[in-house]
């Protein structure tokens, strides 16, 4: 029996696509590995943030292996590529609402399953316009991760 694919993708599209619809700002929280194409001088604790909302993107793709876009850190252009599996969160500025998943070694996602958040603040992204000079520090683990619940 062929396994199917993995339900992380979509989910992500559908949040992306629930933030825009509502006026919110996606953003995501990343594990940087090897296979992340982010710039490297805003990675804190191998994670970055990053707001991936239409006015902060350009040439948005959202596949199923990758999301790649380019964005402006500082002035600068950089073009994006960050591995579907790296993917720990998406979710909204403003509210904190979306999704949070598990991530193992390597980036690779050691749980296909998802958990909804509740509501709250998140940090602003790595190039967010108002962010001050010093770079965002993204979620650690333990404490600054939304609460999460699974739903079934």
């Amino acid at each position: 029996m062929i396994e199917p694919t993995s339900t992380k993708p979509y989910l992500l599209r559908a949040i992306y696509e629930w933030c825009v619809d509502n006026g919110l700002t996606p953003y995501v929280s990343v594990a940087v590995d090897a296979n992340t194409r982010v710039p490297m001088e805003y990675v804190r604790d191998g994670e970055i943030v990053l707001n991936i909302g239409p006015l902060a993107t350009s040439n948005m793709q959202m596949g199923n292996d990758s999301i790649r876009c380019t964005a402006r850190f500082s002035g600068v252009s950089r073009e994006l590529a960050i591995p579907v599996a790296a993917v720990t969160a998406i979710y909204a500025r403003e509210n904190g609402q979306g999704m949070s998943f598990d991530v193992g070694p390597e980036g690779r996602s050691a749980d296909p399953g998802a958990s909804a958040s509740e509501p709250r603040p998140g940090p602003r992204p790595a190039g967010d316009p108002g962010t001050d000079p010093e770079p965002p520090t993204p979620p650690k683990p333990g404490g600054s991760k939304p609460n999460l619940r699974r739903i079934k």
